[in-house]
């Protein structure tokens, strides 16, 4: 875990410091408290029934929406995970298969943001639970936008692994990296703060805030993790440690072990009460943040739910076109939002982007979709 010794203002010095004051400018010109987004895909595929109708698996989500909106009846774009997820993103019903693996077309949350915004990569990020497909939701392959206004990708699994904890020593002697572990370094660099993001954050106690970053993770636990929600625990303990650290716009973050559903009701319950548990974790963080508390919003959405009965495995898969698979529920908890709000009118998955998007000020011109209703207070 980060110790609360790491000074931010250290880390966000020269350029990433002048990046971080505009924004706040447009926010309070828009007469907006919030100034950050946390965008949490539910994913795996989550039923309602197993969260707001079974209170007791999901007491944070409760919590949440007892502060915020809960949104009962959200209508999914998509049946397949990688399609409906990219959907989330984009604000556009993406027909893409369960088994697809390229960027989309239409641009995403990150590129509208960042390129709206004008902001550099260290301000967008994107925590996932692992997976070829997960990388796609940084950018598309739209020419408008597309890499140069992609997010900072962690992949929480990929990056923090046990594989990673081998070079940890290595840092440590006063002797040259090996050829092997030189190239595990050079990897978990360009993860954290590479390409655009170390160019903005150019300083040397920069850098060296970046490989204290890396180094605390692996020592601190996040490597260890295990069960049957890990690669999602993983990935929200990396988004909670880098919005408490450099205090990004916008931090996405990706889930997807729910769908051990397939061969295992019950694993599926332990996942959704685990996930609900590590959301607590980062909802923590946030209150406990003077800064981030009174200026962050939190959407957690699933992307679909689950069918209505199980299968012959005593599992649930996700096919049958009810109204369990097709309708999940959202909450969205922030500054600016209505509290103990109840809204029963069927909204879409998709209008989750132009929402962020609204609310830290950049326009979303290819969406296909609308802001969230009743949001504000």
């Amino acid at each position: 875990m980060l110790t609360p010794s790491i000074d931010r203002r250290s880390f966000l010095a020269g350029a990433a410091a002048s990046a971080l004051l505009a924004p706040k400018l447009v926010a309070a010109a828009q007469g907006k408290k919030t100034q950050r987004v946390v965008l949490v895909a539910f994913a795996g595929g989550v039923r309602t029934r197993e969260t707001f109708g079974t209170p007791g698996n999901v007491p944070n989500l409760l919590a949440l929406a007892k502060e915020g909106v809960l949104y009962k009846r959200v209508k999914s774009s998509n049946l397949g995970h990688y399609g409906a997820s990219l959907s989330l993103f984009t604000g556009v019903a993406e027909p893409r298969g369960i088994r697809e693996n390229g960027r989309g077309e239409e641009p995403t949350v990150f590129e509208y943001v960042r390129k709206g915004l004008g902001l550099p990569a260290s301000e967008v990020w994107i925590a996932t639970s692992g997976g070829a497909q997960q990388t796609n939701y940084s950018y598309s392959v739209n020419s408008e936008y597309g890499a140069r206004f992609g997010a900072n990708t962690v992949d929480g699994d990929g990056l923090f692994n046990a594989e990673f904890k081998s070079i940890v020593n290595s840092l440590g002697r006063p002797k040259p990296l090996d050829e092997r572990e030189a190239q595990l370094l050079a990897r978990m660099k360009a993860a954290v703060g590479g390409g655009d993001a170390r160019k903005a954050l150019n300083s040397p106690e920069s850098a060296a805030q970046v490989e204290r970053f890396i180094l605390e993770e692996l020592t601190g636990g996040t490597a260890d993790l295990r069960g049957p929600n890990a690669a999602d625990a993983k990935a929200i303990r990396v988004a909670r440690n880098l919005l408490v650290l450099f205090k990004p716009r916008l931090v996405a973050i990706v889930l997807q072990n729910a769908d051990i559903a397939h061969t295992s009701f019950n694993g599926y319950v332990d996942v959704v009460r685990q996930n609900d548990a590590a959301l607590g974790d980062l909802m923590r963080a946030i209150r406990a943040d003077a800064e981030l508390r009174e200026s962050t919003a939190v959407l957690v959405c699933p992307e679909f739910g689950r069918d209505r009965d199980l299968n012959s495995r005593r599992g649930l898969d996700h096919g049958d076109g009810s109204e369990d698979l097709e309708y999940v529920s959202a909450v969205a908890w922030g500054p600016d939002f209505a509290r103990d709000r109840i809204v029963e009118d069927d909204v879409r998955a998709v209008d989750l982007c132009p929402t962020v998007c609204e609310l830290l000020g950049a326009g979303a011109p290819r969406v296909k979709a609308s802001r969230l209703p009743r949001l504000f207070a």
